[in-house]
């Protein structure tokens, strides 16, 4: 499905190290012709990482989208009955922030903007990237990709020597996954393997 006119929430968590990934696959949505709904978490809009000052990837959410970040819940709460999303990306997903959606959790604006578009019955796509998908977190992750409305950008371990119990989604195949979740059809393969 084409995403032309879509409005796309957008949600950003705190894996600092996949956001070079993110930024250009969020490009491709706008060049698309979707309108993107940035929404990020306290993580995202204040810690200063090796990846990159806060300040700096906010900026770069803004300029991307056009769009200042949501980051407060009663910000993202209209996300539901006022200003509802035709579908939510959340990429990337920690680890921490999984266990809270799949435990109904909404305790901060992507969570909030999350349960507002499945309330409404649209699509929410996930990129995940945590270190521990093969470890106390699979039971989250089982638990949201046989959920309804769920649908997964492709994931492998990223590092299964140094790292074997971490799982990070192609971020390429973002946009693929979102034509594919606006239809309602999960993208084939869901488990890939890594380079």
């Amino acid at each position: 499905m084409d995403v032309k006119g879509k409005k796309i929430g957008f949600g950003l968590t705190g894996s600092h190290c996949t956001y070079a990934d993110v930024f250009p696959e969020m490009e491709k949505l706008v060049e698309l012709g979707a309108e993107i709904v940035p929404v990020v978490s306290e993580t995202f809009k204040y810690t200063d990482s090796k990846f990159g000052k806060a300040a700096d990837h906010m900026d770069r959410v803004h300029e991307i989208t056009g769009r200042e970040p949501i980051s407060t819940i009663v910000d993202a709460e209209p996300l539901g009955p006022i200003e509802p999303l035709d579908l939510m990306v959340l990429a990337p997903l920690t680890g921490n922030s999984m266990s809270r959606l799949a435990n109904a959790i909404t305790d901060g604006p992507i969570l909030m903007a999350t349960k507002a578009t499945i309330r409404n019955g649209s699509p929410v796509v996930v990129a995940v990237s945590t270190n521990d998908a093969l470890g106390l977190n699979g039971v989250n992750l089982m638990r949201l990709m046989s959920t309804k409305l769920f649908y997964f950008v492709p994931f492998g371990q990223d590092d299964p020597i140094k790292k074997p119990t971490s799982m990070v989604s192609d971020m390429t195949l973002i946009p693929e996954t979102v034509k594919n979740a606006l239809e309602h059809k999960q993208i084939q393969p869901v488990i890939i393997e890594r380079n």
